[in-house]
């Protein structure tokens, strides 16, 4: 029995410019030398960190970059804090800086937010490699949570000045805001979350509707993909949230099913077309 599946790619999902931008920088060089060292993941999305590792991309950790010496390292989209750069001057490492632009001018911000002595809120992913670098920018003082419940257990000042992490919400970046004014805070906010990413809400709220199906395509680490699914699963309830052609599952579709495929600002478009291939073959 055949599905007959009648599949479409979503035109506007796919690798934002930061990461388009520091790829194209990776395979760049990639050509020319054997390896490259990428200080953490340059995209957080397994099958092409993989693609890229392949060519020559060696992936290392902060404990590594330590002790490194006289070699070429990718700064990848997120940014990194001021810590590092000063460690690749102690090291005489030739820094590769692909920072986005939308993330360098962030920690611009919040680092002249800080020296005006202003108490800073990031509203982001703990651990996360943008936020870490954002937290540098303020020497590690900036107050970092996830959602307002962790703020109870925090002493804060009367005023503070409020960032995003640029992948974040921007619904819910308003909804904090409001609550924090409500609970009678002076409250400097500043929306900065990319554009880019934000206008993809919209633009998958028009696309989720016209399927029988979703299949949404995100790295697991990926916060932008974890926003953006639950976009998808708000306006099309049957949407699944999968990582490579190997978590399709046949019992997902009916026959002549339309299917919609859809991803994150880290998910390659080569990874969305395998996943259409494969729908396309049931």
């Amino acid at each position: 029995m055949t599905y007959d599946l009648a599949v479409t790619i979503d035109k506007a999902s796919g690798f934002c410019f930061g990461v388009v931008y520091a790829i194209e920088m990776a395979e760049d060089i990639l050509d020319h030398e054997d390896y490259l060292y990428c200080l953490g993941d340059i995209v957080h999305n397994d099958e092409e960190v993989k693609r890229l590792t392949d060519k020559g991309l060696r992936i290392i950790e902060h404990e590594q970059l330590k002790d490194l010496h006289h070699e070429k390292v990718l700064i990848r989209a997120h940014g990194e804090a001021p810590s590092t750069y000063e460690l690749a001057l102690n090291n005489n490492l030739t820094l590769i800086d692909a920072s986005c632009p939308v993330v360098l001018k962030l920690q611009n911000r919040i680092k002249n937010s800080h020296d005006d002595d202003e108490q800073i809120l990031i509203f982001g992913k703990h651990g996360h490699a943008e936020v870490i670098g954002l937290q540098g920018q303020t020497d590690g003082k900036a107050i970092v949570f996830q959602d307002l419940q962790e703020l109870d257990a925090v002493e804060l000042p009367s005023k503070f000045t409020l960032y995003s992490q640029t992948t974040k919400s921007t619904d819910k970046f308003y909804q904090i805001k409001d609550e924090l004014l409500n609970r009678g805070y002076d409250v400097k906010a500043n929306d900065t979350i990319c554009r880019q990413v934000s206008s993809r809400y919209e633009d998958l709220e028009k696309f989720v509707v016209n399927f029988n199906k979703i299949i949404f395509v995100s790295g697991k680490k990926s916060s932008n993909g974890k926003v953006l699914y639950d976009v998808c699963k708000k306006y099309n309830n049957d949407a699944y949230f999968i990582s490579n052609v190997d978590e399709l599952d046949l019992s997902w579709f009916n026959p002549m099913d339309k299917v919609g495929i859809c991803g994150a600002t880290s998910t390659p478009m080569w990874l969305m077309e395998e996943v259409k291939a494969k729908l396309e073959s049931f």
